[in-house]
């Protein structure tokens, strides 16, 4: 077995919110390099996994890695907003999701994420037509606008998406990060990185993606399951704070409402995450990128 190209982040976190389960299936909806999930087939011996990824590359090395387990695990291909609907008369006892992009995505230069990538790419599915040149090469001023203020939550987006209007095209993500360097007031941290985050949210639909993940679960509504959500940026971790909030309020009425009419009895179940799990000062040593790492978990009775 080749070295292990990717670290999971928060992985005792995760194998302990997932450590009661006896049986049924955990659906891992963004394997990746089966990082969390060979943990989870080694440590919940009657547990069976469905193995869900975008990455072509990722499925053909967790097939291998996870080779030894093959009567417990299933692979599918496809973006985890339609995985649960797939599976969803099988007993899901837990759902996890690592929402971020991994560290082999980032480091290798072809797939374009990196600041020192040739290309300009971002696309987590190699096989959709959307990716980052179009965005920086073909959206309107207002488009650009739009994505950088709302995905990348940056004060000078008009400014921003001017720069790249009146000086377009990018060839490359090195082109393009340079260009910021030299552009923008230096910081803590690359002064692109919040760039890169919008355009890369843009290409890959990563919040529609995970509304259509919690609008999946909240249809079928598993029994007793255990959904353990990682995110990386604030807007992620919103989404998953606000609808895990949602699935524990009992009373729905309105706030207005003088008095509960609902039946008080609506809560799908309980948040154990009160506030999200973030690596340790070790873990952040051994793996950088884990320092802005959140897990929440939630609990359906």
């Amino acid at each position: 077995m080749q070295d292990i190209p990717h670290i999971p982040v928060l992985y005792y976190e995760v194998l302990n919110s997932f450590k009661d389960i006896k049986g049924g299936y955990i659906i891992d909806c963004t394997t990746g390099y089966a990082g969390h999930s060979s943990g989870l087939l080694e440590q919940n011996s009657e547990v069976k996994l469905i193995c869900n990824d975008q990455d072509d590359e990722a499925l053909e090395f967790s097939k291998k890695r996870l080779n030894e387990f093959e009567s417990r695990v299933k692979f599918n291909k496809g973006n985890f907003d339609s995985v649960i609907t797939t599976y969803k008369s099988y007993d899901i006892r837990g759902i996890l999701a690592d929402i971020g992009v991994s560290s082999l995505q980032l480091d290798k230069l072809d797939r374009g994420f990196s600041f020192n990538s040739q290309n300009l790419d971002m696309r987590m599915d190699q096989n959709q037509s959307l990716d980052a040149a179009t965005v920086i090469n073909s959206y309107s001023q207002l488009e650009l606008e739009h994505i950088f203020k709302e995905y990348g939550e940056i004060r000078e987006y008009k400014r921003i998406a001017s720069l790249i209007v009146q000086n377009r095209p990018f060839y490359s993500a090195k082109e393009l990060a340079e260009f910021f360097y030299n552009k923008l007031p230096k910081g803590k941290i690359h002064p692109a990185t919040l760039i890169f985050q919008a355009i890369r949210i843009e290409v890959n639909d990563e919040l529609g993606v995970l509304d259509r993940l919690f609008k999946s679960i909240e249809e079928i509504k598993p029994k007793d399951c255990i959904v353990a959500i990682i995110s990386f940026h604030s807007l992620e971790d919103r989404v998953v704070k606000n609808y895990f909030k949602k699935w524990s309020e009992s009373c729905i009425c309105p706030k207005e409402a003088f008095r509960c009419e609902c039946g008080n009895s609506h809560s799908l179940g309980k948040i154990i995450t009160k506030k999200p799990i973030i690596a340790t000062s070790f873990e952040i040593k051994q793996n950088p990128r884990s320092r802005s790492a959140k897990l929440r978990v939630f609990r359906f009775v």
